[in-house]
């Protein structure tokens, strides 16, 4: 295979907060694998809370770049043994499984959802997400986009207030993510008043390894708790079956496609909802995670809409919340 690595800087439509970071831009690296005069692109972003930059995954890719070229793709779970092998961090895994992924489906003509024996026919909505602000910035950013479901990103002492305001301008579904910021106290609490404002469920509401606060949450809430923080990788699915009501799988975090078709299978077994988050990727990104919309029961895959500028064709996402599927294979991404 031939290997090209290209970092872009996303100009975000607005400054981008939740409970612990806020930011305009965001930087991505986008793997390029090329074989059989095909080419499959991958994207990671780079993450300040798990210590990942773009500068760190493309040291990493680069020092293995003569193993990967002299490598042969005959099928993405092949290579993804050989990525896990080489001891790479999971993003810079991620960006090279869904080149791969792309590459293979490209290869082979067919979209991934199709190779997975999956059709498009049904597949939930995406939702909008509203990052912290203002309550005037939140609802401005609300009638900006007008969306059947929207995340809030929660994390204040104002947090059912906000909520309650942003109710008064909208019917549509509301999903909070409060990104560790609560105590367990203070989510039982805030579910009670959040159910009446018609919000569907609660995403991480409590720091990753609080385990008994989350154990108390799950016996109390009024509402469904669904895993981000608390699962990352294949290994955290089970643990979290006993704590969660839903997963949030996010492809960086655990390594790509190729785990997270496993975390899926395994979650649905455990009897837990499943969903499938974004890190403001592009259409690189997004295009991947919508392969696997026929699985889901929910999807955050706004990541391109939050762009200014994006950087490529793939999935298209209309008003309303239709996808456009791409009639190439693969993820069928093509770079700008």
């Amino acid at each position: 295979m031939q290997l090209t690595l290209k970092k872009y800087q996303l100009p975000l439509k607005h400054t981008f907060t939740i409970s612990r970071e806020s930011h305009d831009f965001q930087d991505s690296l986008v793997v390029c694998l090329s074989q059989d005069g095909k080419t499959g692109y991958g994207e990671s972003t780079s993450n300040p809370y798990y210590q990942i930059t773009f500068e760190s995954m493309q040291a990493e890719i680069e020092a293995i770049r003569t193993e990967l070229e002299g490598f042969v793709l005959e099928t993405p779970e092949a290579f993804h043994s050989f990525l896990v092998e080489r001891k790479l961090s999971n993003f810079a895994i991620c960006a090279l499984d869904l080149a791969a992924h792309d590459l293979y489906g490209k290869l082979q003509h067919k979209p991934l959802f199709e190779l997975w024996g999956t059709t498009n026919q049904n597949y939930p909505i995406t939702n909008y997400t509203i990052g912290l602000a203002s309550i005037e910035k939140m609802l401005e950013k609300m009638q900006e986009m007008p969306w059947p479901i929207y995340k809030i990103k929660l994390g204040t002492p104002d947090d059912v207030q906000i909520v309650s305001e942003l109710r008064k301008h909208t019917d549509a579904v509301f999903r909070v993510d409060a990104n560790c910021a609560w105590d367990a106290a203070t989510a039982i609490k805030n579910a009670k008043a959040l159910k009446e404002l018609g919000v569907e469920f609660l995403e991480q509401p409590l720091k990753a390894d609080d385990w008994d606060g989350l154990q108390a949450l799950k016996a109390e809430s009024v509402l469904p708790i669904i895993a981000d923080e608390s699962c990352i990788v294949e290994e955290d699915v089970k643990r979290c079956a006993g704590y969660f009501d839903g997963i949030n799988i996010k492809l960086t975090k655990c390594g790509g496609l190729t785990p997270a078709l496993r975390m899926i299978k395994e979650a649905k077994s455990l009897g837990l909802k499943v969903m499938v988050g974004c890190m403001t990727e592009s259409t690189v990104g997004i295009s991947a995670i919508a392969q696997l919309l026929p699985q889901l029961d929910y999807v955050d895959m706004d990541g391109a809409m939050l762009l200014k500028e994006d950087i490529a064709t793939g999935v298209q996402i209309l008003e309303g919340g239709k996808v456009i599927f791409p009639t190439t294979g693969g993820s069928g991404v093509e770079l700008l």
